[in-house]
């Protein structure tokens, strides 16, 4: 059996359609069950609440072999560690007694880098709890999403205008993340895999934010502007929209440490672009456009 953790979310609800037709026992672990579809609810067990409660996990666990843990975004949380790290624990404790032989979790590129990165610091933490309790483990070290563009959706359409704190010409790895949970899945319906490993997602290519400008631009067919921001803008910004003064740092030194050069720590392969193929442009033409529209 499989369990999938925040199936509504982004990634997660991917990686669930990509493994529902498959013959495996699936079971998911939802806060709010009313946000799956009818055909997800008529396929899956539903465990309610969250993969942060001990007896929530506990249960979910109960007959498993493979899990997906995926974190949900917590702005309000205290710090990040508290919001992956500590949301973890609980898990692992259950996975320590449980049959599950396989977890695939969500993580950052960023392995080795010497100062704290806010997010990609906690995260890499929470991976390592993770590999601790014996399973065998698969992180999928993501490079900036190129879902994130999603989050200035109204800014591009109505003022063409993005805001970030990198530099316009600064390349940079950034992956989608229907690559991301295609790997995802098929790592979950493949039991040949033992042992911890680190998967770095890194999309097809760097990619500066010049260069995505101009694609945006192109696609839907009115100019974008790229404006850098001051990193204590971003800090106010996030607080302003409700995040806790500690996650608002951590995002912060994370972004320092990506401009720093963190992504770069991972040389690209063959199979690491193989694995995120989906470039820039056709994530616009086929997911930033359709949602500028909607």
């Amino acid at each position: 059996m499989i369990v999938i953790t925040a199936p509504t979310g982004n990634i997660g609800s991917q990686v669930l359609a990509n493994i529902l037709d498959s013959a495996e026992r699936i079971r998911v672990i939802a806060r709010d069950p009313s946000k799956l579809s009818s055909q997800v609810l008529n396929r899956v067990e539903v465990v309610e609440g969250s993969h942060s409660d001990a007896a929530v996990v506990k249960k979910a666990f109960a007959g498993a072999d493979r899990v997906f843990w995926l974190v949900p975004a917590d702005p309000r949380a205290p710090s990040a560690e508290a919001a992956y790290l500590d949301f973890s624990r609980p898990a692992c404790e259950a996975l320590k007694t449980s049959g599950v032989k396989q977890v695939v979790g969500i993580s950052a590129l960023g392995r080795g880098w010497p100062k704290d990165a806010g997010h990609v610091t906690a995260t890499l933490k929470m991976d390592d709890l993770i590999a601790s309790t014996g399973v065998s483990y698969r992180a999928l070290a993501c490079a900036s999403l190129m879902e994130n563009f999603l989050r200035q959706a109204a800014l591009i359409r109505d003022h063409g205008a993005f805001y970030w704190p990198t530099t316009a010409d600064r390349k940079e790895p950034a992956c989608a993340t229907r690559d991301v949970a295609a790997l995802a899945a098929r790592l979950l319906l493949s039991r040949s895999w033992t042992g911890v490993e680190s998967i770095p997602m890194l999309g097809p290519e760097d990619i500066s934010f010049d260069e995505m400008m101009a694609i945006i631009s192109d696609v839907i067919g009115k100019p974008v502007q790229y404006h850098l921001m001051a990193m204590d803008d971003l800090k106010a910004m996030m607080i302003k929209r409700g995040a806790s003064e500690g996650m608002a740092r951590a995002m912060v030194n994370m972004m320092t440490a990506k401009n720093e050069g963190m992504d770069h720590l991972v040389k690209r392969t063959p199979s690491s672009s193989s694995d995120t193929p989906t470039s820039f442009r056709r994530w616009s033409e086929e997911v930033l456009k359709p949602a500028l529209v909607a």
